[in-house]
């Protein structure tokens, strides 16, 4: 799978730098369920399908368009996923992270991660945005992720360590916009499940138990192919639901209210993105 996954990657990067003119960028964005408005304020966008990548799995998803964007953002020069693709949906995990392992290997050096969650943590309510400071990744401790089987060290090493996986200075970074903005930025432990269910009652009072704020069904496994690779990450969740800790709590949650909680956070997530990238625009120049 080692050799083959060199060759995927290499295949699936030379076909979007084709499509993209070979355009020069080193942030890459992947965003969650309803978030994907972000994209549109992209200058000069050229949208790839995933369905004309080689390699790339379809997103299957509502609030996931299914699009590699490649433009300029608020004045810096980035890569979007605009939509992921999920282990539920039956793609094995190479396949999952393969967008990341493309991004590394088109030379970006900072991605920022966002998703959908239910908020565990009580003080959290729906439509806060959450600057993620470290996960449980439940997926992952289970054997399913990314870097099961034999490791190429030309992707990175055998065991990569994943003491800080959010980067500081990244996070530092967004708490600044937050407050410049006047946006109220909650901070946590994200919680990465399989899905596609959303969780019982005892299930999140399990994962409250064990120090997670927030849970959803994506990102972790991204983010650890992102640091087997040396990417730096900026990771955040918008909290679309609040979760259920008892059968009786309010009622169940839907997908349809995640969708309907994602134009709210957009704005948010939007302001502090923008003020991040310019912290990057400046710390390079």
């Amino acid at each position: 799978m080692t050799s083959s996954l060199i060759n995927r990657i290499n295949e699936a990067s030379d076909y979007v730098r084709a499509k993209s003119a070979d355009r020069k960028w080193r942030v890459f964005i992947v965003l969650g369920s309803g978030l994907g408005d972000l994209a549109k304020q992209a200058q000069n966008a050229i949208k790839i399908p995933y369905s004309e990548i080689p390699h790339f799995a379809q997103s299957t998803v509502a609030g996931h368009s299914g699009q590699f964007v490649v433009g300029d953002l608020f004045g810096v020069p980035v890569a979007m996923m605009q939509g992921r693709v999920h282990f539920y949906e039956g793609h094995p995990m190479w396949q999952v992270t393969l967008p990341i392992r493309v991004a590394q290997s088109m030379g970006a050096e900072m991605m920022i991660v966002t998703n959908a969650a239910g908020g565990i943590n009580r003080q959290f309510t729906v439509a806060d945005v959450m600057l993620i400071t470290d996960h449980i990744n439940f997926l992952g401790l289970a054997g399913n992720n990314p870097l099961i089987g034999p490791n190429d060290d030309a992707l990175g090493p055998r065991f990569p360590e994943m003491t800080q996986p959010y980067d500081a200075e990244f996070c530092n970074w967004a708490r600044q916009a937050a407050k410049a903005n006047n946006v109220t930025l909650r901070e946590g432990v994200y919680a990465g499940v399989a899905g596609p269910f959303f969780e019982s009652p005892a299930e999140l009072r399990m994962l409250r138990a064990m120090g997670a704020d927030a849970v959803g069904m994506s990102t972790v496994n991204e983010v650890v192919a992102a640091r087997h690779g040396k990417l730096r990450v900026l990771g955040f969740s918008g909290i679309t639901n609040v979760a259920r800790l008892s059968a009786d709590e309010g009622p169940p949650p839907t997908h349809e209210e995640v969708m309907e909680a994602s134009p709210k956070i957009a704005p948010k997530l939007s302001a502090i993105v923008q003020e991040v990238l310019q912290q990057w625009k400046l710390s390079r120049s």
